[in-house]
């Protein structure tokens, strides 16, 4: 497979490059995304540092750990080409004291291995010290490119969590530091807090099926120049259009509870790529994920797009996607088509948010 030529912007004012899209690791921890094949996983991490997606996108919860073992196996010979990007904040690992407050409301996740653990936030400066020693070590490397804050910790101020951050960066065990999941006066917070070391970057959801951030969160990111790397780009594979109302999910799957995934909602999402994404990747001889995926990447404070992938198959759409230049009538139709989707609240939702489908439809 011949290497594309990829435009790499800087994450924000970090000395950081990165392709518009990049391999989101998460899948390859199995767990939520139910049984993996670590081989295929490896093959696809594999072939996408080779063909220029050379940033990765992990973090130690996911799989528990395996996500970034894997990601460390992958790594083995390509090390100098890979940009790699972890979290800390999230454990499940260690001791649990009862009565401690970052337990309330913790409901457990599903590891690989089919257990089930709590996962609590807990981001003290201690814990974030021994989460970073730990993925250098899963990770196989001396040094990790980028460290998030996976979510905030209400228990430990933010600049306790930072401070710990700028020591790790300054032994050089860290190159940059980011935060994940903030609300924009915490990225604000942050951006105070660190200076004049600058906040690479903050990884927000956003794609056609979530545009929130548009209203804040990615003005914000222009306005500081943070970058942003954002997931939820394909929906967990729904904007791909495979994914059709008749497929039906093992349960221990997460995407069998999301709303989103209801049968009538996928038939209406699929419904929308069919008619209005469908032609354009058709115009442009690609799949409609790659579509949907360059759509992102083009979208005003969109630094890069964090795509999942679990074969080879998947790697080489999510690369089409990096090369893939939309016209500005396509992106207009394809942004008002789905501005005009509206998907039903799932099983259990509460009166407001049926009240709010309503009138909105």
């Amino acid at each position: 497979m011949e290497t594309p030529r990829l435009r790499t912007p800087s994450l924000g004012r970090s000395l950081l490059h990165v392709p518009p899209v990049c391999f989101g690791a998460y899948a390859l921890g199995g767990g939520y995304w139910g049984p993996q094949d670590e081989q295929e996983g490896v093959r696809a991490l594999e072939l996408a540092i080779e063909n220029g997606m050379h940033a990765i996108d992990t973090a130690p919860v996911y799989g528990f750990g395996l996500s970034e073992r894997l990601v460390g196996r992958a790594l083995k010979g390509r090390r100098e080409r890979a940009v790699v990007m972890t979290k800390v904040g999230l454990r499940w690992d260690g001791s649990i004291v009862p009565g401690d407050p970052r337990l309330a409301g913790v409901k457990p996740q599903l590891g690989p291995d089919g257990r089930k653990l709590p996962v609590r936030r807990d981001s003290r400066p201690e814990s974030i010290r021994q989460e970073v020693d730990a993925s250098l070590e899963r990770l196989g490397v001396e040094r990790i490119e980028l460290v998030q804050i996976h979510a905030r910790d209400p228990h430990t101020p933010l600049v306790e969590t930072l401070g710990a951050l700028l020591e790790l960066r300054r032994a050089g065990k860290i190159a940059e530091i980011g935060v994940s999941n903030f609300t924009a006066a915490e990225v604000a917070e942050s951006i105070r807090a660190l200076a004049p070391v600058p906040l690479a970057s903050h990884q927000l959801h956003y794609g056609l099926l979530a545009r929130g951030a548009e209203r804040e969160l990615l003005p914000q990111a222009l306005r500081e120049d943070v970058g942003t790397l954002v997931f939820g780009a394909l929906e967990q594979g729904l904007l791909t259009g495979k994914v059709r109302a008749q497929r039906s999910f093992d349960e221990r799957e997460g995407r069998a509870r999301r709303p989103s995934f209801q049968a009538r909602n996928r038939q209406r999402v699929n419904a929308v790529l069919d008619e209005v994404v469908a032609p354009v990747a058709r115009a442009h001889s690609c799949s409609i994920a790659a579509v949907v995926l360059a759509w992102t990447a083009a979208s005003p404070g969109v630094t890069s797009v964090l795509a999942g992938a679990r074969s080879p198959e998947q790697v080489r759409e999510n690369l089409r996607a990096s090369s893939l230049a939309l016209a500005e009538d396509e992106r207009a139709r394809i942004r008002a088509a789905f501005e005009r989707l509206r998907l039903l609240p799932g099983p259990g939702a509460g009166l407001r948010t049926w009240l709010r489908y309503l009138l909105r439809r």
